[in-house]
């Protein structure tokens, strides 16, 4: 299973940085969709707001190539997932087997840090005490 888990996060990790260093770069041409999900994406572009996409799936990727902080590069990732998922399965159903891979992959990445994103679902963390010894929340 480890080798199934250091297989997993490479590949998470070069789809999310390459996917998101295109957006930067553009050295994959990509035809824009069409439709409804031309007009989203239109907007997206517009707003600028695929820059901040593109940064966080650079900075994720990195993460999960590097193999250091791999629990909060699945945390920024995870929304990114279901955007993408989302956006497959409402707006343009053709991306869908690519997004159902990533959605794989970052399970499988996540089942093997499953004991570092166990505290995310903790609902009162352990919080140390002051100076004076009282916990204050």
């Amino acid at each position: 299973m480890k080798i199934v888990w250091h297989i997993a996060r490479v590949l998470l990790g070069l789809i999310f940085l390459i996917f998101g260093s295109n957006g930067f770069l553009h050295f994959i041409p990509m035809p824009p969709p069409s439709g409804v999900a031309g007009q989203f994406a239109g907007a997206l572009a517009a707003s600028h707001f695929f820059t901040v996409i593109f940064l966080v799936q650079v900075v994720g990727g990195a993460l999960l190539l590097i193999g250091r902080f791999v629990a909060l590069a699945l945390n920024i990732l995870g929304p990114i997932v279901v955007s993408i998922v989302m956006f497959h399965v409402l707006l343009d159903p053709k991306g869908l087997p690519t997004a159902i891979l990533v959605v794989v992959l970052w399970i499988v990445v996540a089942l093997g840090t499953r004991g570092y994103l166990a505290a995310i679902f903790n609902p009162r963390p352990d919080v140390p005490p002051d100076s004076q010894g009282r916990i204050s929340v």
